[in-house]
């Protein structure tokens, strides 16, 4: 697994995010010879702490964690679903799309080495390249609930909404003001689009309208 840049060190909840990581990390190894778990995550973590990110951040990788957990009862593989959410943004530059492509191939990389047998690994890659769309196809229970995770922030009350698309303006800093609203504008389109933002019975139920307010209160505003 490669070194990333240097960054600060992990801050205090370093060592429930460790935990967290072995949750994850343990129901998925495979044999009796495996290597020292926690150098991975400790790579993760510092690639999470990254500076250029604003909501990306450790907050973010936690409240999917969260979510995941909530959800749990809709996955075939609830392990892989945890890997993925911990890989589906560990390479984040907001300059490039090319993050999730990374991200998998990082996984892709990464877990074999940690024990984690390889058919695991390729649904957990296979995961994380989904965060593209957030389209799983039906019938994709892992892909559901890994959406419904990483969406649910959509649904947040408006002071938390409001706050993440301000830390989402943050990390896109380097953009105009005019082409940030634009293509936030046909990102918006694109969520609002789909048939349904949540796939999973309890999402649908609990995050499909609110995330639906949130997004058309964002679009209005953006396009006045």
């Amino acid at each position: 697994m490669s070194t990333p840049p240097p960054v600060s060190p992990p801050g205090p909840d370093a060592d429930a995010l460790r935990a967290r990581w072995l949750h994850a990390l343990l129901p998925a190894r495979d044999g009796a010879r495996l290597p020292e778990p926690y150098p991975y995550a400790d790579n993760l973590i510092k690639r999470w702490s990254e500076p250029q990110r604003r909501y990306h951040t450790l907050d973010h990788l936690v409240a999917v964690l969260d979510r995941i957990d909530v959800l749990a009862e809709y996955a075939e593989d609830v392990a892989a679903v945890r890997l993925a959410a911990w890989f589906h943004d560990a390479v984040y530059l907001p300059e490039r799309s090319t993050n999730e492509e990374r991200s998998a191939r990082l996984a892709e990389r990464a877990l074999p080495e940690a024990g984690v047998e390889q058919a695991r690994t390729d649904e957990v890659a296979r995961l994380v390249r989904l965060t593209v769309t957030h389209d799983p196809a039906p019938g994709d229970a892992n892909g559901a609930v890994l959406c419904d995770a990483d969406l649910a922030i959509l649904a947040a009350d408006p002071e938390a909404y409001d706050r993440y698309a301000r830390a989402v303006r943050e990390e896109y800093a380097f953009v105009p003001d005019d082409a940030f609203r634009t293509g936030r504008a046909d990102v918006l389109r694109h969520l609002l689009g789909l048939p349904r933002l949540f796939r999973t019975p309890y999402g649908e139920r609990e995050w499909e309208a609110a995330a639906r307010r949130n997004l058309e209160a964002e679009l209005a505003r953006l396009t006045a």
